[in-house]
């Protein structure tokens, strides 16, 4: 009988929290106040990259299906992201799931049964710095497209492996004092980057004249900002890719392997 009442009382505490982000709310601000603060933060980025996923709109935890998660897979490969992040995220979901099946609040549906939930060793992405002295010094002033793909690898790469994301949203207020200041889109992290000749150097070969952004990456400030930004990141890896087929690199140049050469030269 106190069994059965405790019990009882776990589903009761937990009414009313059955949508994903209500309950991961929950659970990160557990996290938090038992001091495992990093712990909490990847809980909110999966969060996040899952609610971006959803258009904003919450789900509830007992309409996690088999289809949900498989296309929540695929749009995550469609963003680029690697099969490591999508077992990263997968398996915190399932994590968060599993605590709600365990706490009585919805009943087992194996929703994560045909998802990557594995560990794929990582491909090495850097290149050397004779193949950056290469790109940096290539002659692209016949292709504005091939020469603006190949500023914004090496802003990233000046700015020790800037995601585009983080560079697409950069703000001219941003850059003070010598530094640049700024904030983290998948983590909220505040990162701060003493800002050298080479960065400047790029910034004013682009006429960014009456924007308040700092990159020509989102340009008309009345259309929509995250298609700019997609619409570009698409543009310079297609085009950076070529650049890697012309110089000859074994592996596929894209902006991430800025972010992997700014820690490894």
């Amino acid at each position: 009988m106190v069994e059965s009442t405790r019990v009882r009382s776990k589903r009761l505490s937990f009414s009313g929290k059955k949508t994903l982000s209500s309950f991961m709310q929950v659970n990160i601000a557990s996290l938090r106040q038992s001091g495992k603060l990093r712990t909490s933060e990847t809980y909110r980025a999966t969060l996040n990259s899952f609610m971006k996923f959803m258009d904003g709109k919450d789900v509830l935890l007992s309409n996690m299906d088999a289809e949900l998660m498989m296309g929540y897979e695929t749009y995550l490969k469609e963003q680029g992201a690697s099969m490591n992040t999508v077992s990263f995220y997968m398996r915190i979901l399932r994590a968060t799931y599993n605590r709600a099946v365990d706490k009585g609040v919805i009943r087992q549906r194996f929703p994560f049964k045909h998802v990557y939930t594995g560990v794929e060793k990582t491909v090495k992405r850097a290149i050397s710095f004779k193949v950056i002295r290469q790109l940096k010094e290539m002659d692209l002033s016949h292709s504005q497209s091939m020469e603006f793909a190949r500023d914004m690898f090496m802003f990233s790469f000046y700015t020790r492996g800037m995601s585009f994301i983080d560079m697409a949203y950069l703000k001219k207020s941003n850059l003070q004092n010598g530094f640049l200041s700024y904030r983290r889109k998948k983590t909220n992290q505040q990162l701060l980057i003493k800002w050298e000749k080479p960065m400047q150097e790029i910034i004013d070969k682009y006429d960014t004249m009456g924007s308040s952004y700092l990159l020509p990456i989102i340009l008309d400030a009345e259309a929509d900002e995250r298609k700019q930004y997609k619409s570009a990141a698409q543009l310079v890896n297609s085009k950076l890719k070529k650049l890697g087929e012309q110089i000859g690199l074994p592996i596929p140049l894209t902006s991430y392997v800025a972010k992997h050469n700014a820690f490894a030269i």
